[in-house]
This record gives structure tokens, C-alpha cells and sequence, in this order.
């Protein structure tokens, strides 16, 4: 990990919050994918649209390692709620589906600052709802066994698709939550620790805040799910976590929320990792491990696949 940081540090790439958000896309986009494992062929991989609660259609892309009628995470890309898209997870999604067995529904939610909170989290939740309605049987998948997963910002969004889904009765067999945010300030001792030369640092979390959402709206638990008043009967979580990265205070700190409160919790810290490890497989052993523990706890969640 420390020979990757030294190698960005070489390579004098501005920092995301130095460049407009167009650019930040694009250099998120290009770079993304570029120590991340191969693209795993899968059975299916079909682009698809989901209809948000506006009617505006979502591109969002399945990924399937077989033609049965598989379980289905939705997975919700990282990215600071402003850049990433289907193609930046595309290596992760085939992974997760090949290791569990399940499908893997990966949505293009919208970003800020063009669409600011809480649109993020209406995408993602009107997706999960369509699933569970008549989606998943359009796509010729179980829409009995649904799980919800995401990494970093799409962690967090993750975690409140699965706070909503109970409130509405949705019945999920898992969260996946990879290194997510769950607290509104980023005044946790690991955003100090870890503010400078951890790949995500201090200045660029901030920026994805600012554009993302008002800072009178940052106590709501749908941008800061710690803050949400009971976890009770939430569904079981899979929590992966990155010992040197700003926002692992805050993910020790949701999953000792949600063991106090009854719910079953996987959590695998990776020690000596930054935040985004999972997407460095061709050069970090633990990324596969990491995303081995997830499909193998899909995979249980699940019931066994298909």
C-alpha cells in the first residue's frame, strides 16, 4: 500500500478538489480501473434502465455468472456523490457476482452538484423498491432474495436503502458496506490521522460535501445514517474496512450501532489499507480477500446460489 501511495505521489496528479467537476470525472474515470483486476466474463452483462421516482430512467447495467434466476444485490458506486459512474465499478461488480453466485445490479444514480441531496438517495431507493416490485422478475431474477451494497458514498447510500426498506417492510438478506461515511461533519480522530497522503484526503472530502449538499442538511440520517434515531431489525450487515482511511471511525462506529442493537455484523478491518483498497486487486492480495469475504457472505445470505 505504501509503494501505491508513493507511485500516485510521483505522478503528481492534481487532487480532485483542485479541478471542475467535469474534470474530476474524467480523471476518476481514467483512473479507475487502472490497478483493478481484469473484467471476470460473466454469462450476462446487459446495460438496462431503471425508472427513478420522477420517471427519469437510470442507466444501470446487470451482471449475472449465470442464466438461472439468480438473487440480485443492488450495488451503489463510491465516488463522493459527484463522480464515478458504471464504468469506474465495472471490474468490483463482476467480482462480486462471480464470488456470490448472485446477480449484481449496479445503478447510475445521479450525481451532485446537478442533482444536490437527496437525490442520490431517492435514486437509490426507488431502484431497490423497483426490484422488489416487478423489476427483478422483468430481468428474470428473485425478487425474494434482494440485498443492498455500495462502497463509499454508495456505502452510505447502501445503509440507507436499508434503513428505508425496513421502515417499508422491505424484507433484504444483506447490506454490503464497504468503507462508507456515516457521520454528517468529518470531525471523527481518523479524518485527522489520515487527512493528508491516504489517498482520500481531507481537502477533496470537503469538496465532495459542498457539492453534494447544504450544511444545514447534513444532520439528516439519509446523508449521515448514524445519526438515524433506532437500527433495530435493520437487515444483517458486511462491513469492510480500511484501517488508514479518514471514514473508518465512523464505519467501527455503525457497526458497534448496529451490534448493540441486535443486528448480525460481518466486519473485516484490513490493516495498513486505505480507503478504495477493495479496487486495487492487481497489486493488493487483501483486495481479493476483501472481495472474497463479500461474496462468500452474499453468498450465505443468499441461502446458497442460485
Amino acid at each position: 500500500m505504501a509503494g501505491i501511495l508513493e507511485r500516485i505521489r510521483r505522478a503528481d496528479r492534481p487532487p480532485f478538489h483542485s479541478l471542475s467537476v467535469v474534470e474530476a470525472r474524467q480523471a476518476y474515470t481514467l483512473a479507475a480501473e487502472i490497478l483493478d483486476l481484469p473484467r471476470a466474463p460473466l454469462a450476462r452483462v446487459e446495460d438496462v434502465r431503471v425508472p427513478a421516482a420522477d420517471g427519469a430512467l437510470l442507466p444501470a447495467r446487470l451482471y449475472a455468472p449465470s442464466a438461472n434466476k439468480l438473487p440480485v444485490l443492488l450495488y451503489l458506486h463510491g465516488g463522493g456523490f459527484t463522480i464515478g459512474n458504471l464504468e469506474t465499478h465495472d471490474s468490483l461488480c463482476r467480482q462480486l457476482a462471480l464470488r456470490s453466485g448472485a446477480a449484481v445490479l449496479a445503478l447510475d444514480y445521479r450525481l451532485a452538484p446537478e442533482h444536490r441531496f437527496p437525490v442520490a438517495v431517492e435514486d437509490a431507493w426507488a431502484a431497490l423498491q423497483w426490484l422488489a416490485s416487478t423489476g427483478a422478475d422483468e430481468l428474470s431474477l428473485d425478487a425474494t432474495r434482494l440485498a443492498v451494497g455500495g462502497d463509499s458514498a454508495g456505502g452510505t447510500l447502501a445503509a440507507v436503502c436499508a434503513l428505508l426498506a425496513r421502515d417499508a417492510g422491505l424484507r433484504l438478506a444483506m447490506q454490503l458496506l464497504i468503507t462508507p461515511g456515516t457521520t454528517a461533519h468529518a470531525d471523527t480522530d481518523s479524518h485527522e490521522a489520515f487527512a493528508n497522503g491516504f489517498l482520500l484526503d481531507k481537502a477533496s472530502i470537503s469538496w465532495f460535501f459542498n457539492q453534494y449538499i447544504d450544511a444545514q442538511d447534513r444532520s439528516d440520517w439519509r446523508f449521515a445514517p448514524l445519526l438515524v434515531p433506532e437500527v433495530d431489525n435493520v437487515a444483517p450487515a458486511c462491513l469492510l474496512l480500511a484501517e488508514c482511511d479518514p471514514l473508518v471511525d465512523e464505519g467501527l462506529a455503525y457497526g458497534d450501532r448496529l451490534r448493540l442493537a441486535g443486528v448480525p455484523v460481518t466486519l473485516e478491518l484490513y490493516r495498513g489499507l486505505t480507503h478504495d483498497f477493495i479496487k486495487l486487486g492487481r497489486v493488493l492480495k487483501e483486495a481479493e480477500a476483501a472481495q472474497q469475504v463479500a461474496g462468500d457472505t452474499l453468498r450465505a445470505a443468499f441461502g446458497g446460489t442460485p
